[in-house]
Order: structure tokens, then sequence, then C-alpha cells
């Protein structure tokens, strides 16, 4: 096989404290749908995706990214990309194997350069999903995940070579917007101790957008930025502070790129921060938080 690579982000994992109040938080106001539980974890997916679970959480002491779950194509392919990466020198949590959570299927894990577990795996049983009705105003799947590091050039480099993501944009020198699948950006970075910087659903249309960002304001959830619309990825969007800080985003309207996609550098402002310029009513990025070092890193999750 040539050239193996992961195909789409299948899920991200969460860690940390008050496992009972981010539960009850992430299934409403937020609007996902818990399909399984085993003590403090817990598994939620989106009603209309295909995917059997698009967010996982785990009570933990400290709050961190737990692990992020990417799709592959067929065993051999995970295969190969275990193969690939233990020859780049990648520290490897477990070996391919049978999974235990929700849809099953065929995986492996390791660790990335700044030591955030990853899970590839195939052969996941699809759940069905359903129609969502009018103005429902929920998540619809899983739309990026944004992570510091410290050497954002070396980490793009990786995620290229390693695990076959394709650069979509850059906004400066600083943060790189990169793609698995006709998404624009399914993973992008910025500088910064290794960490979350935020986790992003994406709606129907920006209509369920805003009304789902007007659902949060009136539960009296942090709307910490937005609403607004990016220029790399051209999505929409409102940033939020879950009950123990983790930053979530509702988005929508996310560029679907082709094969013939040639990546920009934007020279960053406010202007390409959002097009809009609506989101300076609301506190801005330099106000989401300064990033810490994940407590998570290097630490393979126990589930």
């Amino acid at each position: 096989m040539i050239n193996p690579r992961v195909t789409k982000l299948r899920y991200v994992g969460l860690a940390g404290p008050e496992f009972a109040v981010e539960r009850a938080f992430l299934a409403d106001p937020w609007g996902l749908r818990e399909v399984a539980a085993d003590g403090e974890l817990a598994y939620f997916g989106s009603a209309s995706s295909t995917e059997p679970f698009i967010t996982r959480l785990r009570g933990a002491e400290g709050r961190g990214l737990d692990v992020i779950g990417f799709a592959a194509a067929d065993r051999a392919s995970v295969d190969a990309l275990a193969q690939n990466l233990l020859r780049a020198g990648v520290t490897a949590i477990s070996e391919p194997h049978r999974l235990d959570s929700p849809g099953g299927g065929y995986g492996f894990r390791c660790f990335d350069l700044d030591g955030h577990a990853l899970e590839i795996s195939c052969d996941v049983a699809p759940s069905t999903p359903r129609a969502l009705n009018a103005g429902e105003s929920i998540p619809a799947i899983l739309s990026h995940v944004v992570l510091h590091t410290p050497d954002v050039k070396k980490t793009v480099a990786f995620y290229e070579e390693a695990l076959g993501f394709k650069v979509s944009d850059w906004l400066g020198e600083f943060m790189c917007f990169m793609r698995c699948d006709e998404v624009h950006h399914s993973i992008a970075f910025v500088p910064g101790p290794p960490s979350l910087n935020h986790i992003a659903y994406e709606m129907r249309d920006i209509d369920e957008m805003m009304r789902g960002a007007g659902r949060l304001i009136k539960a009296k959830v942090p709307l910490k930025w937005g609403p607004g619309r990016h220029v790399a990825g051209n999505n929409t969007f409102s940033y939020f502070h879950d009950p123990v800080g983790n930053t979530l985003e509702y988005t929508a309207a996310v560029d679907r790129v082709g094969a013939d996609w040639k990546a920009t550098t934007y020279t960053p402002s406010p202007d390409i921060m959002d097009q809009w310029g609506t989101s300076a009513l609301s506190d801005g990025p330099m106000k989401m938080g300064h990033p810490a070092p994940d407590p998570a890193l290097w630490r393979a999750p126990p589930v």
C-alpha cells in the first residue's frame, strides 16, 4: 500500500473534574446525545451523524485532552500507519487490536510529537442518523479541533508526512489549517504549550448556529467570542466555555474543498479573523484564557 493516511476526524475525548456537571452540559444545553456510559465514562453522538460517537468524556482529577480519534480506510491502512509511525520514532500506546468503544472497530493508539494521544481506526459500525427537525439547532457533526504546539511548522510537517494531512491555509506563519477530507480543516495548530485550544461542532446552517448560540446565552453559558465569520475556512463562529473551562465552538458553513485547492497565507488582521466585524461585541480571542501545558501529555488514557 502506498502512503496510507487518515481519512476523517472521528471523535475528541476530554478528561476532567466535575464529571456529572460536564456530562449534563454536553447533553443540554450543548445538544449532543449520550449513547453509552460506564461509571465516569460517557460517549456522546450527534443525532444526524453516522459516527457512533463524536465526543468522549472521562472523569479525571485534572482537565485535559484525553485522545483524538481519526478514521483510516481499512485494516491494511491501519496496520501500515502503525508501522510507519513506529519507524518514524513515534511512541506507541497500543498495537492494532479490536476496539471496545461504541461501534467497535479495529485500531491503535500512539502519541503525536507533543504527547497528545491519537487513535486511528477502521471498521467502526456506523450509527443510524435521523433527519434533524427545522430549527432544532444542535450539532450535526464534529467539525475540527485546534491545538497549541510549541513548534507549529514541525507539527504541521509531522501531520503531513506521518498521517497524510494537507495544508489548507495559513494565518501568517503562526496558525495552520489542515484537512484530511473535504472539510477545509479537521485540525489546526497555533503557538503555545501543548494543549487544547478548542473543539468545534458544525451546525446545519448559519441560522441554526445563531439559534444554538441564543439557547446557550439564555442558559447563561459564557459567550467568549462571536458571533462572527472567519476568512480562512469561511465559517461562522461562536465560542463558549463549558463548565470546567474548555472552549467549545458552534460553527457553520465551513468550506468544502477539492484536490485542486490552493493554500493561501492570510495576513493576520481583525477583518481576517472576523470578516463581519460583529464579534467585537464579545471578549475576543485574547480574553479566552492563556494556554498551559496539558496535564494529560504523554499519559496513555486508561480506556
